[in-house]
């Protein structure tokens, strides 16, 4: 009687720090709409939080190795990226649908349907990926032209434009895959692919960029082949993970086929999130294209501090995607109010961990640019960008957590419209008018950039609060 008295407190017990954080890493079949809500958070967010440091440790790495071949270099990664934003748009604004669906099934106990679901998911990855990669390998060196690229992007940068643009079917399987395991609450198998993804990538970077060992000296190009690599062998890693099961989906043999419905209702709900990250995302090109007018230093200085910037926001995305997660499963499961709850609660800690970012760029500013450049005026660029940034990322944290929420919900409608006002119609009139007409050079751009992105911000979270996100369907 006592041992049985013992084991049931033991069971009772809360698990340790330790405990908690060794199940988030590996991955638990806990139900995320019945534990406690703290760690709920905690299992969602620590995999979600490490899956993006790799991430965005890459992207600094990447832009660290690049920057050793000159600024013209950075500024062809600069200027390939401003088209894989539109890319990424794409495969976001679908991972947000995906993510959102496969959520709300799981929330309702429709596990087969979550995994018919992400067969559709993939289908549409694939077909979507076919005419940007055609683009990308014909028309390389016209796309670059046409950002305002200088001639040794045009004559020389133009292959790594052609091997970005021509692989990024793989761009697409990796954000939807894992927008497939996020939205299931397998967050930690999504951590996995990105750490070999990007630890590959890492790896070879140097290699194929400065010709290490028996490796040929590819340059600017390596640096794409081995991003290719890396994702490639990540997708293949996601597929095989897929089929095998994780602890919340799996897919069969027998859900591979074409199921109409299901694929409409993903490509429905997904309209909102791509036109909401295609609003931001040509809104980034328009502003490389006024850096590009003003010169190769102000658009290789404004490169190296979004890399810097992504770098220390991908911790606060993966809190928010833990969000997602959340509030998709919760609506599901019939509990509107734990789905807030946990949209407040994540958005305090982003707060927190933000403003400790801001303390950082502001002080540290030059330090933190000439880490990857020795060039003084692109240092001086873009420690500028990194300071006034630092002056608005205190509610760039709850902006984040609340546009989540939106996505999560299946509500992507609504931050399509606030980007549409926010970023287009306030942010690329505001940095022209700043930087050319008022002759403010790149830092019009910069403080366009902030008066934009705090007003969004303070907007986003007041529409939060009136709680219409409750009542999306997906």
């Amino acid at each position: 009687m006592t041992q049985d008295l013992s084991a049931v407190e033991t069971a009772a017990a809360p698990p340790s720090l330790w405990r908690e954080l060794r199940d988030a890493v590996r991955g638990t079949d806990a139900d995320y709409t019945k534990i406690p809500l703290r760690r709920a958070v905690f299992l969602l967010a620590v995999p979600m939080v490490l899956e993006l440091v790799l991430e965005s440790t890459f992207a600094v790495v990447d832009i660290f190795f690049v920057a050793k071949l000159g600024p013209s270099a950075v500024a062809t990664v600069g200027l390939t990226e401003s088209y894989l934003f539109l890319l990424y748009a794409v495969a976001m604004g679908l991972a947000m649908a995906v993510t959102a669906v496969v959520a709300r099934r799981i929330g309702e106990g429709k596990r087969e349907e979550a995994g018919i679901t992400a067969v559709q998911a993939i289908f549409i990855a694939v077909l979507v990926s076919v005419l940007p990669a055609v683009a990308g390998i014909v028309y390389a060196q016209d796309l670059l032209r046409l950002m305002g690229a200088d001639a040794w992007s045009i004559e020389h940068g133009y292959r790594y434009t052609q091997w970005m643009l021509g692989g990024n079917a793989v761009i697409m399987l990796l954000f939807v895959i894992n927008a497939i395991f996020r939205g299931a609450g397998d967050a930690a198998i999504a951590m996995r692919v990105l750490w070999l993804s990007n630890g590959l990538n890492i790896l070879l970077c140097p290699i194929l960029i400065f010709g290490l060992g028996p490796a040929p000296e590819l340059g600017i190009e390596g640096a794409a082949i081995a991003t290719n690599i890396g994702r490639g062998i990540g997708v293949a890693y996601q597929l095989w993970v897929l089929f095998r099961g994780g602890k919340h989906i799996r897919v069969t043999m027998a859900q591979l086929a074409w199921r109409g419905a299901m694929l409409w209702n993903i490509v429905r709900t997904s309209l909102g999130g791509i036109g909401q990250m295609i609003v931001a995302m040509t809104a980034w090109i328009f502003l490389m294209r006024i850096l590009a007018a003003i010169g190769s230093e102000a658009v290789a200085g404004a490169t190296i501090a979004i890399r810097l910037m992504m770098f220390t926001m991908m911790p606060a995305w993966g809190m928010s995607n833990a969000a997602a997660t959340l509030v998709g499963q919760n609506l599901g499961a019939g509990h509107p109010e734990r789905a807030e709850a946990s949209v407040w609660r994540i958005g305090w800690y982003n707060m927190a961990y933000l403003i400790a970012v801001s303390v950082l760029f502001f002080a540290l500013p030059q330090q933190l640019v000439g880490i990857f450049t020795a060039d003084p005026e692109v240092v001086r660029i873009g420690a500028e960008w990194l300071r006034i940034l630092s002056y608005s990322f205190f509610i760039y944290g709850w902006w984040m957590v609340t546009v989540q929420a939106f996505n999560g919900a299946g509500d992507t409608m609504t931050p399509t419209k606030i980007n549409v006002v926010f970023f287009w119609l306030i942010q690329i009139p505001l940095s022209y008018v700043l930087a050319i007409s008022l002759g403010w050079a790149h830092s019009g751009v910069f403080w366009g950039v902030f008066v934009s992105e705090t007003a969004v911000g303070v907007f986003t979270l007041w529409l939060f609060t009136r709680g219409k996100w409750k009542q999306a369907q997906v």
